[in-house]
Protein backbone atom coordinates (compact mmCIF):
# COMPACT_ATOMS: atom_id res chain seq x y z
CA UNK A 1 0.00 0.00 0.00
CA UNK A 2 1.25 3.48 -0.90
CA UNK A 3 1.94 5.91 1.93
CA UNK A 4 -0.18 8.61 0.26
CA UNK A 5 -2.98 7.96 -2.21
CA UNK A 6 -4.57 10.98 -3.91
CA UNK A 7 -7.58 10.39 -6.13
CA UNK A 8 -9.49 12.95 -8.22
CA UNK A 9 -8.41 15.88 -6.04
CA UNK A 10 -10.28 19.04 -6.97
CA UNK A 11 -9.79 22.48 -5.41
CA UNK A 12 -11.79 25.61 -6.19
CA UNK A 13 -12.14 29.08 -4.68
CA UNK A 14 -15.21 31.31 -4.58
CA UNK A 15 -14.18 34.85 -5.52
CA UNK A 16 -16.08 38.04 -6.41
CA UNK A 17 -15.21 37.37 -10.07
CA UNK A 18 -16.43 33.77 -10.03
CA UNK A 19 -15.13 30.31 -9.18
CA UNK A 20 -11.38 29.77 -9.62
CA UNK A 21 -10.66 26.15 -10.59
CA UNK A 22 -7.18 25.75 -9.07
CA UNK A 23 -6.86 21.94 -9.13
CA UNK A 24 -8.92 19.82 -11.51
CA UNK A 25 -9.09 16.16 -10.55
CA UNK A 26 -5.47 15.06 -10.14
CA UNK A 27 -4.41 11.64 -8.83
CA UNK A 28 -1.06 10.24 -7.69
CA UNK A 29 0.57 7.91 -5.16
CA UNK A 30 3.66 8.37 -3.00
CA UNK A 31 5.58 5.49 -1.44
CA UNK A 32 7.68 5.53 1.76
CA UNK A 33 11.16 6.92 1.14
CA UNK A 34 10.21 8.22 -2.31
CA UNK A 35 10.63 11.80 -3.50
CA UNK A 36 8.01 13.05 -5.97
CA UNK A 37 8.61 16.34 -7.75
CA UNK A 38 5.61 18.54 -8.50
CA UNK A 39 6.60 20.95 -11.29
CA UNK A 40 4.93 23.52 -13.50
CA UNK A 41 4.61 27.26 -14.03
CA UNK A 42 3.26 29.58 -11.34
CA UNK A 43 -0.49 29.12 -11.03
CA UNK A 44 -0.47 25.50 -12.15
CA UNK A 45 -1.93 24.32 -8.83
CA UNK A 46 1.14 22.88 -7.11
CA UNK A 47 0.89 24.73 -3.79
CA UNK A 48 -2.89 24.44 -3.58
CA UNK A 49 -2.55 20.69 -4.08
CA UNK A 50 -0.17 20.52 -1.10
CA UNK A 51 -2.32 22.74 1.12
CA UNK A 52 -5.43 20.71 0.28
CA UNK A 53 -3.70 17.50 1.38
CA UNK A 54 -3.28 18.80 4.93
CA UNK A 55 -6.39 20.95 5.28
CA UNK A 56 -4.75 24.39 5.08
CA UNK A 57 -6.74 25.95 2.25
CA UNK A 58 -8.01 29.51 2.56
CA UNK A 59 -11.51 29.96 3.98
CA UNK A 60 -13.04 30.41 0.53
CA UNK A 61 -11.52 27.15 -0.72
CA UNK A 62 -13.46 23.98 -1.44
CA UNK A 63 -11.94 20.54 -1.88
CA UNK A 64 -13.29 17.20 -3.08
CA UNK A 65 -11.91 13.81 -4.01
CA UNK A 66 -9.93 11.49 -1.76
CA UNK A 67 -6.65 11.82 0.14
CA UNK A 68 -5.70 8.65 1.99
CA UNK A 69 -2.65 8.65 4.25
CA UNK A 70 -1.67 5.19 5.45
CA UNK A 71 -5.16 4.11 4.47
CA UNK A 72 -6.87 6.87 6.52
CA UNK A 73 -8.99 9.45 4.72
CA UNK A 74 -7.82 13.00 5.47
CA UNK A 75 -10.48 14.97 3.62
CA UNK A 76 -13.40 15.63 5.93
CA UNK A 77 -11.36 15.25 9.11
CA UNK A 78 -12.05 17.76 11.87
CA UNK A 79 -9.43 20.37 12.72
CA UNK A 80 -8.50 18.55 15.93
CA UNK A 81 -8.08 15.25 14.08
CA UNK A 82 -5.91 16.89 11.42
CA UNK A 83 -3.81 18.58 14.10
CA UNK A 84 -2.80 15.15 15.38
CA UNK A 85 -1.53 14.27 11.91
CA UNK A 86 0.05 17.60 10.92
CA UNK A 87 3.46 18.14 12.45
CA UNK A 88 3.59 14.61 13.76
CA UNK A 89 3.12 12.34 10.73
CA UNK A 90 3.02 14.96 7.98
CA UNK A 91 5.16 18.10 8.03
CA UNK A 92 5.42 21.01 5.62
CA UNK A 93 8.21 23.44 4.83
CA UNK A 94 6.80 26.68 3.44
CA UNK A 95 8.31 29.00 0.82
CA UNK A 96 9.15 31.84 3.21
CA UNK A 97 10.73 30.49 6.41
CA UNK A 98 11.00 33.88 8.11
CA UNK A 99 7.26 34.59 7.86
CA UNK A 100 6.51 31.00 8.93
CA UNK A 101 8.39 31.37 12.23
CA UNK A 102 6.94 33.24 15.21
CA UNK A 103 8.96 36.47 15.60
CA UNK A 104 8.10 36.71 19.30
CA UNK A 105 9.46 33.29 20.28
CA UNK A 106 13.03 32.05 20.35
CA UNK A 107 14.02 29.31 17.95
CA UNK A 108 14.39 26.92 20.88
CA UNK A 109 10.91 27.62 22.27
CA UNK A 110 9.33 27.03 18.86
CA UNK A 111 11.12 23.71 18.38
CA UNK A 112 10.39 22.59 21.94
CA UNK A 113 6.69 23.40 21.49
CA UNK A 114 6.48 20.92 18.60
CA UNK A 115 7.85 18.09 20.74
CA UNK A 116 5.87 18.86 23.88
CA UNK A 117 2.64 19.06 21.85
CA UNK A 118 3.10 16.08 19.52
CA UNK A 119 5.39 13.79 21.52
CA UNK A 120 4.51 14.77 25.11
CA UNK A 121 8.19 15.18 25.98
CA UNK A 122 9.31 17.12 29.03
CA UNK A 123 10.94 20.44 28.25
CA UNK A 124 14.47 19.35 29.16
CA UNK A 125 14.24 16.27 26.96
CA UNK A 126 12.58 18.28 24.18
CA UNK A 127 15.33 20.93 24.25
CA UNK A 128 18.01 18.26 23.99
CA UNK A 129 16.22 16.68 21.03
CA UNK A 130 15.73 20.07 19.34
CA UNK A 131 19.39 21.00 19.75
CA UNK A 132 20.41 17.65 18.31
CA UNK A 133 18.19 18.23 15.27
CA UNK A 134 19.71 21.68 14.66
CA UNK A 135 23.08 19.95 14.62
CA UNK A 136 21.77 17.41 12.08
CA UNK A 137 20.71 20.21 9.71
CA UNK A 138 24.26 21.59 9.96
CA UNK A 139 23.53 24.76 11.94
CA UNK A 140 26.68 25.78 13.75
CA UNK A 141 26.50 26.38 17.51
CA UNK A 142 23.00 24.91 18.02
CA UNK A 143 22.89 25.99 21.66
CA UNK A 144 23.32 29.64 20.68
CA UNK A 145 20.74 29.34 17.87
CA UNK A 146 18.20 27.97 20.36
CA UNK A 147 18.39 31.26 22.29
CA UNK A 148 18.03 33.49 19.24
CA UNK A 149 14.96 34.95 17.54
CA UNK A 150 14.19 34.48 13.83
CA UNK A 151 15.27 38.01 12.88
CA UNK A 152 18.74 37.27 14.24
CA UNK A 153 19.28 34.48 11.68
CA UNK A 154 19.89 34.60 7.94
CA UNK A 155 17.35 33.28 5.45
CA UNK A 156 19.36 30.10 4.98
CA UNK A 157 19.58 29.54 8.72
CA UNK A 158 15.81 30.06 9.09
CA UNK A 159 15.20 27.55 6.33
CA UNK A 160 17.37 25.00 8.15
CA UNK A 161 15.34 25.71 11.30
CA UNK A 162 12.14 25.01 9.34
CA UNK A 163 13.57 21.75 8.04
CA UNK A 164 14.60 20.81 11.58
CA UNK A 165 11.10 21.64 12.82
CA UNK A 166 9.54 19.58 10.05
CA UNK A 167 11.69 16.55 10.89
CA UNK A 168 11.60 16.75 14.71
CA UNK A 169 8.79 14.22 15.00
CA UNK A 170 10.28 11.99 12.28
CA UNK A 171 7.26 12.39 9.96
CA UNK A 172 6.35 9.83 7.36
CA UNK A 173 5.76 12.60 4.79
CA UNK A 174 7.53 15.92 4.29
CA UNK A 175 5.95 18.46 1.94
CA UNK A 176 8.54 20.98 0.77
CA UNK A 177 7.10 23.99 -1.09
CA UNK A 178 9.92 25.77 -2.94
CA UNK A 179 12.20 25.19 0.06
CA UNK A 180 15.16 27.13 -1.38
CA UNK A 181 13.36 30.12 -2.90
CA UNK A 182 15.30 33.41 -2.53
CA UNK A 183 18.37 31.69 -1.09
CA UNK A 184 21.79 31.95 -2.69
CA UNK A 185 22.93 29.02 -4.80
CA UNK A 186 25.43 27.73 -2.25
CA UNK A 187 22.80 27.51 0.49
CA UNK A 188 20.33 26.01 -2.02
CA UNK A 189 22.75 23.22 -2.80
CA UNK A 190 23.41 22.52 0.89
CA UNK A 191 19.71 22.36 1.76
CA UNK A 192 18.86 20.13 -1.22
CA UNK A 193 21.69 17.78 -0.27
CA UNK A 194 20.46 17.79 3.32
CA UNK A 195 16.90 16.82 2.34
CA UNK A 196 18.20 14.00 0.17
CA UNK A 197 20.36 12.66 3.01
CA UNK A 198 17.56 12.85 5.56
CA UNK A 199 15.14 11.09 3.23
CA UNK A 200 17.58 8.22 2.69
CA UNK A 201 18.39 7.89 6.39
CA UNK A 202 14.83 8.03 7.74
CA UNK A 203 12.69 6.68 4.83
CA UNK A 204 10.70 9.91 4.93
CA UNK A 205 8.72 10.46 1.74
CA UNK A 206 9.05 13.93 0.20
CA UNK A 207 6.60 15.83 -1.97
CA UNK A 208 8.83 18.51 -3.50
CA UNK A 209 7.20 21.53 -5.14
CA UNK A 210 9.65 23.45 -7.29
CA UNK A 211 10.29 25.38 -10.50
CA UNK A 212 13.90 24.22 -10.57
CA UNK A 213 14.27 21.25 -12.89
CA UNK A 214 17.90 20.88 -11.82
CA UNK A 215 16.76 20.20 -8.25
CA UNK A 216 14.21 17.70 -9.58
CA UNK A 217 16.92 15.88 -11.51
CA UNK A 218 19.13 15.63 -8.44
CA UNK A 219 16.57 14.75 -5.74
CA UNK A 220 13.44 13.17 -7.18
CA UNK A 221 12.55 9.61 -8.13
CA UNK A 222 9.42 10.57 -10.09
CA UNK A 223 8.00 13.78 -11.54
CA UNK A 224 4.41 15.01 -11.91
CA UNK A 225 4.09 17.88 -14.39
CA UNK A 226 1.08 20.15 -13.74
CA UNK A 227 -0.57 22.78 -15.92
CA UNK A 228 -3.81 24.69 -15.24
CA UNK A 229 -4.54 22.42 -12.29
CA UNK A 230 -4.23 19.20 -14.31
CA UNK A 231 -1.62 16.48 -14.66
CA UNK A 232 0.12 16.73 -18.01
CA UNK A 233 2.71 14.01 -17.56
CA UNK A 234 4.07 11.65 -14.90
CA UNK A 235 7.23 9.58 -15.22
CA UNK A 236 10.41 8.48 -13.53
CA UNK A 237 12.87 11.35 -13.43
CA UNK A 238 15.39 9.76 -15.82
CA UNK A 239 12.71 8.84 -18.36
CA UNK A 240 11.09 12.25 -18.27
CA UNK A 241 14.33 14.16 -18.83
CA UNK A 242 15.56 11.80 -21.54
CA UNK A 243 12.28 11.38 -23.41
CA UNK A 244 9.43 13.82 -22.57
CA UNK A 245 6.09 12.68 -23.96
CA UNK A 246 4.04 15.90 -23.52
CA UNK A 247 4.60 19.16 -25.43
CA UNK A 248 4.41 21.15 -22.19
CA UNK A 249 7.12 19.03 -20.58
CA UNK A 250 9.21 19.45 -23.71
CA UNK A 251 8.72 23.22 -23.48
CA UNK A 252 9.80 23.32 -19.83
CA UNK A 253 12.94 21.33 -20.58
CA UNK A 254 13.78 23.46 -23.63
CA UNK A 255 13.56 26.60 -21.49
CA UNK A 256 16.46 25.43 -19.31
CA UNK A 257 19.94 26.57 -20.42
CA UNK A 258 22.07 23.68 -21.68
CA UNK A 259 25.85 23.54 -21.95
CA UNK A 260 25.75 20.60 -24.36
CA UNK A 261 23.85 22.42 -27.12
CA UNK A 262 24.76 25.09 -29.64
CA UNK A 263 23.58 28.58 -28.70
CA UNK A 264 22.91 27.36 -25.15
CA UNK A 265 22.69 30.94 -23.90
CA UNK A 266 19.35 31.50 -25.68
CA UNK A 267 16.33 30.74 -23.49
CA UNK A 268 13.40 29.23 -25.40
CA UNK A 269 10.38 30.46 -23.48
CA UNK A 270 6.99 28.82 -24.00
CA UNK A 271 4.91 31.38 -25.97
CA UNK A 272 1.69 32.81 -24.59
CA UNK A 273 0.25 32.62 -21.09
CA UNK A 274 -1.53 29.98 -18.99
CA UNK A 275 -5.34 29.96 -19.25
CA UNK A 276 -7.63 31.94 -16.96
CA UNK A 277 -8.59 29.57 -14.14
CA UNK A 278 -11.96 31.31 -13.90
CA UNK A 279 -12.72 29.79 -17.30
CA UNK A 280 -10.55 26.76 -18.03
CA UNK A 281 -10.82 25.70 -21.72
CA UNK A 282 -13.00 22.69 -22.46
CA UNK A 283 -10.32 20.92 -24.46
CA UNK A 284 -6.62 20.59 -23.76
CA UNK A 285 -5.68 23.60 -21.59
CA UNK A 286 -2.26 23.82 -23.27
CA UNK A 287 -3.53 23.79 -26.86
CA UNK A 288 -3.35 27.57 -27.38
CA UNK A 289 0.39 27.50 -26.62
CA UNK A 290 1.24 24.16 -28.20
CA UNK A 291 3.12 24.11 -31.51
CA UNK A 292 1.72 20.64 -32.26
CA UNK A 293 -1.97 21.46 -31.65
CA UNK A 294 -4.52 20.03 -34.09
CA UNK A 295 -8.32 19.75 -34.35
CA UNK A 296 -8.71 16.95 -31.80
CA UNK A 297 -7.19 19.19 -29.11
CA UNK A 298 -10.60 20.84 -28.77
CA UNK A 299 -11.52 17.69 -26.82
CA UNK A 300 -10.05 17.14 -23.37
CA UNK A 301 -7.55 14.27 -23.47
CA UNK A 302 -7.53 11.65 -20.74
CA UNK A 303 -4.54 10.89 -18.52
CA UNK A 304 -3.31 7.93 -20.53
CA UNK A 305 -1.10 5.15 -19.14
CA UNK A 306 1.91 4.49 -21.35
CA UNK A 307 3.36 1.60 -19.35
CA UNK A 308 6.36 1.47 -17.02
CA UNK A 309 4.80 4.01 -14.66
CA UNK A 310 4.43 6.66 -17.38
CA UNK A 311 1.30 8.73 -18.02
CA UNK A 312 0.46 11.68 -20.28
CA UNK A 313 -2.54 13.89 -21.06
CA UNK A 314 -2.16 14.46 -24.80
CA UNK A 315 -3.83 13.33 -28.04
CA UNK A 316 -0.50 13.00 -29.85
CA UNK A 317 0.72 9.43 -30.13
CA UNK A 318 4.30 10.72 -29.89
CA UNK A 319 6.10 14.03 -30.07
CA UNK A 320 7.75 14.82 -33.40
CA UNK A 321 11.48 14.10 -33.45
CA UNK A 322 13.36 16.52 -31.23
CA UNK A 323 14.93 19.42 -33.10
CA UNK A 324 17.53 21.96 -32.06
CA UNK A 325 15.90 25.23 -30.96
CA UNK A 326 17.28 28.36 -32.60
CA UNK A 327 15.47 30.99 -30.54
Amino acid sequence: MALLEVRDLTVSFDTPDGVVHAVNGISFDLDPGETLGLVGESGSGKTQTALALIGLLAENGKVSGSVRFRGQELLGMSTSELSRVRGSKISMIFQDPISSLNPYMTIGDQLVEVLTHHRNLRRREARARAEEMLHQVHLNDPGQRMRQYPHELSGGMCQRVMIAMGLLCQPDLLIADEPTTALDVTVQSQINTLMGELSEQSSTAILLITHDLGVVAGLCHRVLVMYAGQEMEMAGVDDLFADPRHPYTEGLLNSVPRLDRARSGILNAIPGNPPNLLDVPAGCPFSSRCRYAFDRCRERPGFEALGEGRFKRCHLDALPAAREEVG
